[in-house]
């Protein structure tokens, strides 16, 4: 018994050491990263990681059944840590250390507890098991090696632990045996009728297969994309407070990089994330671009960023140079392919169970490759001259800006007297399609008796598609004017038609300290029903009406119900739904500056979009942006669909159903709120 114990001893010290010093490696490499404050509000923190990591509500509102697994397997995991801990410290001091000790109450308790929950993870395990070999995700790397030895380490664990407790029954040792119904039902099954001293060898073998698993597994654990079981409950902790739906402003300072370029770069939570990445594959499953055959796979960019850091890490603590670039082509690295793919629709970080921020990461590589390296699509060039010599997208003289204000006389805003200014955005002011939407929304304000006035030609563009094409420099310089402007005007609320406008002026504004109550079209028009300020008329009939969410709107604002309440007060039932809704909505291929560049490989999004819309025999897709207008309306030429069916936003739906017009008094419109 010496001899076994003075290896194990060693065997345990030797285990152990070599554990920190691969813990050590691994999360110093963290520490190259940028500063970043992720320690505020330890409340809210703690609250929120109990209910997403140890809740694990994200894993289970996914996929209830796998999810439900994942669950059983941590929760498995979790508790059967404090049966692994004795028994590493009861291989150190058998006289000394055992939960045998306790008395008999508490000692029965968590034995019937240890007992059940090993088998409840083993079960947990072959289900894994099963679920990758037959109904794998479609992704490759869900049945690599290593998620097959992690699953077969943990089986080899819980069957170890049944084991040597059921040999120990059958020996007669074990006294809580009759409060262990597994390790019971196991020692009658295979041990039954053998001699109590033909047991020894079985339970001596038992011990060790545990100890040398156990102590196996967690030294594997910090070279396997297992490693989240470390670093995801912190990740958790260190997420994000409030919805990731702007970019961190850059300092524009003499000497300084602009953008990431390599891997030190980055921030050290984007580099924790990168750690912390399950490669669970939720991401992969709603991103767009992957949806429809582009290289861009979101999980795939977490897992190049980890590798990146593994590989350049060491070489920048002692060189303090990288010698695999970050953005490039190579095993490791993020191509310019996947960087411009992304729409940043947000979808990835939605599903996501363990917060990583996956489209701020790629923002920060467009920030490097347009602001250091000048290096984009082709197509954006023009975009962007356009932007910084006549103040919008289309490069149009702002003569023009006034045209359809003049054909309904839109009142000016003037300070102290307006109530509203209503932000038509460069869409509103340039854009055909969407002057309809504007002129339905004037009409709505005015029979709601609303004060509104805009800006005539004194428009200004919000700078969103700069900010999403990472190019934060002149976004910079535009806010920066465009604050002092709006201040000058003696601006404090504001109306959009545009979601993007909508989350510019009112998310990443604010970091310039602008604040604004920024209000979306659709959150007034359903004001205005609800407080009966709109006399509905339901003869103008818009059909089948399908429902699309804004991605800006619906999953990086959560304005969800607005219009709905919306449509359902002007056609008298709820719309359609699409397969995926609300927060699993599908992007329609426009954001991230998608709108001003083509996509080159795969499907169309924008047509995946208006496939499923078709689906459900929609007479009336009804929008809330003019991006998606812009890119329905293309896709429903493409499907040859524009006779039987046809897009709409809700203020044109709205404007249609209004009853004859009548001379109201304008006034203000109080309360007007987003939908928490």
């Amino acid at each position: 018994m010496s001899a076994n114990l003075a290896i194990f001893t060693a065997f345990l010290v030797v285990a152990l050491a070599f554990f920190s010093w691969s813990c050590f490696r691994r999360f110093r490499l963290v520490f190259l990263g940028r500063r970043e404050n992720r320690f505020g509000n330890p409340g809210e923190r703690i609250r929120g990681t109990v209910l997403h990591a140890f809740g694990q509500r994200c894993a289970v509102s996914h996929d209830y059944r796998f999810g439900l697994n994942h669950l059983v397997l941590f929760w498995c995991f979790l508790i059967l840590l404090i049966a692994n801990t004795e028994f590493l410290l009861h291989g150190l001091a058998p006289g000394y250390i055992s939960f045998s000790r306790l008395p008999d109450t508490a000692y029965f308790t968590l034995s019937s507890v240890f007992d059940i929950l090993s088998a409840l993870a083993l079960l947990a395990v072959l289900t894994a098991l099963v679920r990758r070999l037959f109904f794998a995700p479609s992704y490759l790397e869900a049945r690599t090696r290593d998620a097959f030895t992690i699953l077969t380490l943990v089986a080899l664990l819980m069957i170890a632990y049944l084991g040597l407790h059921a040999s120990e029954i059958s020996q007669g040792v074990e006294r809580a045996a009759r409060y262990m119904p597994v390790s019971n039902l196991v020692s009658s099954t295979f041990f039954s009728g053998i001699p109590a001293t033909g047991l020894d060898g079985a339970i001596n073998a038992f011990w060790w297969i545990h100890a040398i698993v156990l102590l196996g597994f967690l030294n594997y654990l910090p070279y396997s994309k297992h490693m989240h079981i470390l670093t995801s409950i912190p990740n958790c902790f260190f997420r994000s407070l409030t919805k990731v739906n702007t970019q961190a402003r850059e300092a524009f300072e003499k000497g300084r990089t602009f953008g990431v370029g390599q891997i030190d770069q980055f921030t050290w939570k984007g580099l924790f994330d990168s750690y912390s990445c399950t490669e669970c594959g939720r991401c992969s499953d709603v991103c767009p671009a992957t949806f429809t055959g582009k290289r861009l796979n979101p999980r795939l960019v977490i897992r190049d960023i980890k590798e990146n850091l593994l590989e350049n890490g060491p070489l920048l603590y002692r060189k303090n140079e990288a010698a695999l670039p970050l953005i490039g082509d190579q095993k490791g690295s993020v191509s310019e392919e996947v960087i411009w793919d992304c729409t940043t629709c947000g979808a990835c970080m939605e599903v996501c169970p363990v917060f990583i921020e996956h489209v701020p990461r790629i923002i920060d590589m467009r920030r490097n490759l347009v602001e250091m390296q000048a290096r984009f699509p082709e197509e954006l060039l023009t975009l962007f001259a356009n932007i910084e010599q006549r103040g919008n997208p289309w490069g149009i003289a702002p003569a023009a800006l006034s045209r359809w204000a003049v054909e309904i006389n839109a009142p000016s805003f003037e300070a102290g007297k307006t109530e509203y200014l209503f932000y038509v955005g460069c869409d509103g002011a340039f854009d055909a399609r969407s002057r309809d939407t504007i002129l339905s929304v004037a009409r709505i304000l005015d029979a709601g008796g609303v004060s509104w006035g805009v800006l005539d030609r004194e428009h200004i563009c919000c700078g969103d598609s700069l900010r999403r094409l990472g190019n934060e420099f002149v976004f910079d310089r535009m806010v920066e004017d465009n604050a002092k402007f709006l201040e000058k005007k003696g601006v404090k609320r504001i109306i959009t038609q545009c979601p993007h406008c909508y989350s510019t002026l009112k998310n990443d504004y604010r970091q310039y300290g602008v604040e604004l109550e920024v209000i979306h079209h659709t959150e007034i028009i359903s004001d205005l029903i609800a407080s009966g300020r709109l006399e509905i008329n339901r003869t103008q009939e818009p059909g089948k009406v399908v429902f699309h969410d804004s991605c800006y709107l619906g999953r990086l604002n959560m304005i969800y119900d607005a219009p709905r309440k919306a449509l359902v007060a002007v056609t008298g039932r709820s719309p359609v739904e699409m397969d995926r809704h609300h927060g699993k909505s599908f992007c329609c291929g426009a954001g991230g500056g998608h709108m001003w560049m083509e996509e080159k490989t795969g499907k169309g999004i924008n047509i995946a979009r208006v496939e499923e819309a078709l689906e459900k025999d929609a007479e009336t897709i009804c929008v809330c942006c003019p991006y998606c207008m812009t890119m329905f309306e293309d896709a429903l030429k493409y499907k040859n669909a524009v006779s039987t069916t046809r897009v709409m936003d809700l203020a044109e739906i709205v404007a249609n159903s209004l009853m004859p017009a009548r001379s109201i008094e304008p006034r203000a419109v109080s309360g007007v709120t987003g939908d928490q």
